[in-house]
């Protein structure tokens, strides 16, 4: 079963526009985790024009299920996670200003620096994953930097996946198929929705987790959280 991670940026985009505490974010979590998520996701970037760093501490408290902050390696971001100790770090390399995350690691030109924050994070009992291109190349790279798993970037599957589901998804099972071979588990994240959910998840059946917000925040409107969250799960069933 390929567990759903339920990523509440949004949720606190939605609260930070007010300056109130509507939505309430811890509260949406605990729901998140009543209604059935197998974990929350966060990424918290240095401006926190979402979640904020004492969102981060307040969750740990409160997260029952799989706990996975993504965020760029920052020393203070570091820092934070290993405070926190969470289930799982999902290392992106998003710059500071970036709006969202668009691509995956260059893990041969990062390959010092992953593997020195790779290492920090480890010591401190956290499984890591590395956001990544499905690239044979790039994925044996996170493999060397000591990596326990991989985070798909599917933003380009997403957006051919109206076009030709099949070409969308071409380069994502060869990939999967050798991050196994090679002992990574996989996950994965981006522009996932009800639409294309279920093949990605029929063709990569090493799929171990999925991240998902934007759409999923945008399904609550229309269908409610406790049944957005069912239908999500039944598509990863």
């Amino acid at each position: 079963m390929t567990k759903l991670s339920v990523n509440i940026n949004k949720i606190a985009l939605l609260r930070n526009a007010r300056g109130s505490n509507i939505p309430d974010l811890i509260q949406f979590a605990k729901d998140c985790e009543q209604y059935g998520a197998d974990g929350i996701t966060i990424h918290p970037r240095p401006d926190e024009r979402h979640i904020r760093n004492a969102d981060v501490y307040a969750l740990k408290e409160i997260v029952k299920t799989e706990f996975n902050i993504e965020g760029y390696p920052t020393d203070n971001f570091i820092k934070m996670v290993c405070e926190v100790k969470p289930e799982q770090c999902t290392l992106v390399p998003d710059e500071p200003s970036q709006l969202t995350s668009d691509h995956g690691w260059d893990t041969l030109k990062n390959q010092n620096f992953l593997q020195e924050k790779i290492k920090e994070l480890k010591s401190n009992g956290i499984r890591v994953s590395l956001f990544i291109d499905p690239n044979n190349t790039l994925i044996e790279g996170a493999k060397n930097a000591g990596a326990d798993r991989i985070e798909f970037y599917t933003g380009p599957y997403a957006h051919d996946f109206y076009t030709d589901k099949f070409t969308a998804i071409k380069d994502f099972v060869p990939s999967a198929k050798f991050a196994s071979e090679i002992g990574l588990g996989i996950n994965a994240g981006h522009d996932f929705n009800l639409d294309n959910l279920a093949f990605f998840k029929q063709q990569i059946p090493a799929l171990l987790e999925v991240s998902i917000g934007q759409a999923l925040v945008k399904d609550c409107l229309y269908f409610g959280l406790q049944n957005t969250i069912q239908l999500y799960k039944r598509a990863l069933g």
